[in-house]
């Protein structure tokens, strides 16, 4: 089974929106949850481009970058991590019958920080950012990874997700997908219809029933 991070496992959707609008106030510019959109499932070198062209702003875009992600890992040192409730204990029971991995757009450093401070670290042996492959999401590469990394086929994984972006790349890998709607940033329309299936929370996953799937 592979896990999208943000939204799925930690609520931290609004520190990424918090952090861009801080970031863009310091250059005397607004940053909007729309804007923030745009950049979900983005890879690093994606969405640090599209704030510098939403922004109009002259920092290139791997200084973007190179900021953002540091106010995010700095963020995940200084403050407890939100966790979408449940969402560890039911992972953790996951783990215990199926190999898992983490498919994230976050950047590298990013997503270290935050299983680290989730106490996640151990649990996940494969972990594939977007950065990591040539395209983000809504392209399937970064699932095709981390299969490949669990060493199973993608007809034999489970994509556990909570944005338009993320089921995309799912189904554009071949994969099964599950949407579990995340309270803070919940869903745009039309994207429950995209999921093979919608569950309210992680522990309502048919654990019992996953046999063999990934």
């Amino acid at each position: 089974m592979i896990f999208d991070l943000d939204g799925v496992l930690v609520d931290t959707e609004p520190w990424w929106h918090g952090v861009r609008v801080a970031w863009a106030a310091a250059r005397g510019r607004a940053w909007t949850s729309d804007d923030s959109r745009a950049c979900m499932g983005s890879n690093s070198r994606d969405w640090s481009e599209i704030m510098r062209q939403r922004l109009a702003v002259d920092d290139p875009a791997p200084a973007i970058e190179r900021d953002i992600v540091a106010a995010l890992v700095a963020r995940y040192a200084a403050s407890d991590v939100p966790m979408v409730p449940g969402a560890a204990a039911a992972a953790a029971s996951i783990a215990a019958r199926v190999p898992i991995a983490i498919a994230s757009s976050a950047h590298p450093a990013v997503i270290a920080a935050s299983l680290r401070a989730a106490g996640l670290a151990d649990l996940f042996g494969v972990v594939v950012s977007s950065d990591d492959v040539p395209t983000g999401k809504p392209a399937p590469d970064v699932y095709l990874e981390a299969a490949r990394r669990l060493g199973v086929g993608p007809g034999e994984c489970l994509v556990v997700e909570d944005s338009r972006n993320g089921i995309l790349a799912g189904r554009a890998a071949g994969m099964r997908v599950v949407l579990v709607p995340n309270a803070s940033v919940p869903p745009d329309p039309g994207v429950a219809e995209l999921a093979d299936a919608v569950v309210g929370r992680l522990a309502d996953l048919p654990i019992a029933t996953l046999g063999a799937v990934a």
